[in-house]
């Protein structure tokens, strides 16, 4: 998401926020280089250190990421402390020095702005000699492995000894750096996809010059030296899989580029080899080959050998429907329409193909075809595959409202509405306006009343929604206060607090204290005093303070309740 730089607090989890600052604060953030105009690196030093990349442009945030291994939310602490850092004249900030500064005079404060990293070197490369660079070059490689992979693969087309095998020995040469066991935990997946993705940046390099074959011979040495190490490590944070990823990603995207010949072939044999071989059998990468395959295939003798191997994919269901998804593709591509709209309806248990089926029908406005092929749909998944089945009414409502059918635009939005696990809200919107509005109210108590009567676990969100819907704010707290748990009054607070600010208050009050009564460890203490805040902020200040109080007298013993109270 992109942050506006001067109201980035406004968009950031609180939580969050607090601990970014107080990284600030303690003087964790060294000063961020500015790489090029707006682009800034930093180190922040928590557990271990973070390297922070961020980018700003127009005073907008636009790009942020850190190396660490925070995944339960859009931003970590790290980049909020760098935020901070940024923003520390703004907003009238000083953190913590780590040495003792001079204080500047005002000719100091008028210096003119340090000079960007990429800045700087220009300047170097305009005045340093042709032989010194190069011996620079030769000392770097000779000392420092990441950087001589990145030279090397960068280069390598320029280098007659270039081959897939060279960067399986780059690569085998960034996991010994690392570790030299047979196992590697999540700290070391980490560190040896990040080198890795040195050598794909490489490739993407490549591709870019068009130097394809040293691009393939990248892929392949990642696919396959990351594919054996992901069996004995502990990749729980996706870290060596998402190399294996990227590095198929950027085969993909050179299988529908305009390939010199004999890189198309070079490619499209690899993956026919590798296939065969099962070197990722079990994976998703395993058909990920053969999509490849497909996209380089150009003659009957390639399509007739994809198609061999497609049939033999029987393993599970998900994986002979992606198989015979790519056989429609290929017989698209190799034979025509005909024959592709043949196989659609030989394989619509296949519920892709049955997606194109229907989308192709409705294309060419044969609106009754499509409308059976819902119908069997549904009667083939509505008890096995609920949820398939409604994509199924989600296509007849897309058909009624093509053919302006009213009755059956309101049939179906209102069946998806009221039975739809997932999000219900476009279809509330089109109910709402097919449905005359002398008629509206009535519709929905109706629809109250049948919701209400159903035991469905979803009915409670969904009652909550049309109250939103239709701003009946007195019914939606009356709602709310049916099951007033500390979730449910967060979420409905945004809608409640300019009428039920105290009632809410009161709501949190009795939520947090039947929450401690049962919950005893520091991050649930955290989190009732995050509650806590919340109702300074309704203006229960009072209420807070009482609770407070409470709490230090029925806790004494709860010393870790005590620090956090401490904070409220």
């Amino acid at each position: 998401m992109t942050i506006p730089l001067n109201s980035f607090e406004q968009h950031i989890d609180p939580t969050i926020l607090q601990r970014g600052f107080s990284y600030f604060k303690n003087g964790y953030v060294e000063e961020p280089i500015e790489i090029s105009n707006g682009q800034y690196d930093a180190i922040v030093v928590g557990s271990e250190e973070y390297m922070v990349n961020l980018t700003i442009k127009n005073q907008q945030i636009t790009e942020y990421n850190c190396d660490c291994p925070f995944d339960s939310g859009p931003i970590c602490k790290h980049v909020v402390a760098v935020i901070f850092y940024l923003q520390q004249d703004e907003l009238d900030l000083q953190a913590k020095s780590k040495t003792k500064k001079a204080v500047k005079t005002k000719k100091e404060d008028q210096k003119p702005k340090k000079k960007s990293v990429s800045q700087q070197v220009s300047d170097v490369l305009e005045k340093v000699s042709h032989e010194e660079l190069k011996q620079f070059i030769r000392n770097n490689t000779e000392q420092n492995a990441p950087f001589r992979n990145l030279f090397l693969s960068s280069f390598a087309h320029q280098n007659s000894s270039d081959s897939q095998e060279l960067y399986q020995k780059q690569v085998k040469a960034i996991i010994r750096s690392v570790s030299r066991s047979n196992y590697l935990d999540y700290s070391d997946c980490r560190k040896v996809a990040k080198d890795v993705d040195v050598l794909l940046v490489a490739a993407q390099k490549q591709i870019d010059t068009a130097n394809y074959q040293s691009a393939i011979f990248i892929c392949c040495a990642v696919l396959e030296e990351m594919n054996v190490l992901v069996q004995y490590s502990d990749d729980s944070g996706g870290y060596l899989g998402d190399s294996i990823s990227e590095a198929i990603g950027l085969l993909k995207e050179m299988s529908v580029s305009a390939l010199p010949e004999a890189n198309r072939i070079s490619l499209f044999q690899y993956c026919i080899a590798i296939f065969e071989k099962g070197t990722f059998r079990g994976w998703d990468w395993h058909l990920g080959m053969m999509e490849i395959a497909s996209a380089l295939l150009k003659t009957a003798e390639e399509a007739e050998k994809v198609m061999t191997l497609l049939d033999g994919v029987t393993k599970s269901e998900y994986s002979r429907d992606q198989a015979q998804l790519l056989k429609y593709q290929i017989i698209r591509k190799t034979q025509g329409e005909a024959a592709a709209d043949t196989f659609i309806e030989q394989n619509l248990g296949n519920s892709d193909l049955r997606h194109e089926a229907i989308s192709r029908a409705i294309e060419n406005d044969e609106f009754e075809k499509a409308i059976s092929l819902c119908h069997d749909g549904i009667r083939m998944d509505e008890k096995s595959k609920p949820g398939l089945a409604l994509d199924w009414y989600d296509w007849l409502l897309r058909i009624a409202m093509k053919q302006n059918d009213t009755p059956k635009i309101v049939e179906y939005a209102r069946y998806l509405f009221i039975d739809n696990f997932r999000s219900s809200q476009g279809y509330y919107g089109i109910l709402k306006s097919h449905i005359p509005t002398g008629e509206w109210t009535a519709f929905v108590e109706k629809m109250i009343a049948d919701i209400s009567q159903s035991k469905r676990w979803t009915n409670v969100q969904l009652l909550g929604s049309i109250y939103i819907y239709e701003e009946w704010w007195p019914r939606l707290f009356e709602h709310l206060k049916q099951d007033p748990s500390l979730n449910n009054i967060e979420y409905y607070e945004k809608y409640l607090a300019k009428d039920y600010a105290m009632e809410l208050a009161v709501l949190y009050n009795k939520a947090i204290i039947t929450y401690l009564e049962y919950n005893v460890s520091r991050s649930h203490y955290k989190t009732a005093c995050r509650y806590l805040i919340r109702m300074k902020k309704l203006g229960a200040t009072l209420l807070v303070n009482n609770a407070v109080d409470q709490f230090r007298k029925q806790y004494p013993q709860r010393k870790a309740l005590m620090e956090e109270l401490n904070k409220v």
